[in-house]
């Protein structure tokens, strides 16, 4: 039997449930808050890798009232054409996410799995074994300094979770699509990818 679109979708939502619990446990261990940062992490420039986040966060698009999703497809395609100078320059893009209103998600609910994530201390082990570790933004560094207490975040059943998703939510196509490697304003200009 067929997974039904809207049943991964479902379960992508739970996953994104369990992610935000796993943030805020992660988060009030070190004491970190978004709360007067200086920076914001949604100038960092993250690749997303799923069909399944893309087809949600699209979800989330279609909606919006027809003027909003217009204005977040435009902002994406200057967003695109930005980075793409940027990057031919040899730079990385330091651009601010098309979703961005007013300091807030425009898709709150619909935002991938990076954007829930980023800013804790985090660990992942791929399937050959290779371990990932990213120290968490500049503000979880400097609350993480000389700390040898401090508790990871651990990715790796996440990650997991989401391949078995993407494999639920692709089916027989899982094969013969390319691979998904494409910034979040990327996912927007090309419009929903199935």
């Amino acid at each position: 039997m067929k997974t039904t679109p809207q049943a991964v979708f479902r379960k992508l939502a739970a996953l994104y449930g369990r992610m935000g619990q796993a943030y805020a446990a992660a988060a009030q261990a070190i004491g970190l808050s978004c709360d007067g940062c200086p920076d914001n992490c949604c100038t960092s420039f993250f690749q997303h890798h799923t069909y399944v986040e893309w087809a949600y966060l699209w979800k989330g698009l279609e909606a919006l009232p027809g003027d909003r999703r217009q204005d977040y497809e435009a902002r994406a395609a200057a967003y695109v054409r930005e980075a793409q100078d940027a990057l031919s320059l040899g730079g990385r893009p330091r651009l601010m996410c098309p979703l961005n209103n007013q300091g807030l998600c425009g898709l709150y609910e619909h935002r991938l799995m990076i954007c829930r994530l980023h800013g804790v201390p985090t660990v992942s082990v791929r399937p050959d074994g290779a371990r990932q570790e990213f120290p968490g933004c500049f503000k979880a560094q400097e609350l993480c300094a000389g700390r040898t207490d401090v508790a990871v975040l651990d990715r790796t059943a996440l990650y997991r979770d989401l391949a078995r998703l993407e494999m639920e939510f692709l089916g027989s196509r899982l094969r013969q699509l390319p691979r998904v490697d494409l910034t979040l304003a990327e996912m927007i200009v090309r419009g929903k990818p199935l």
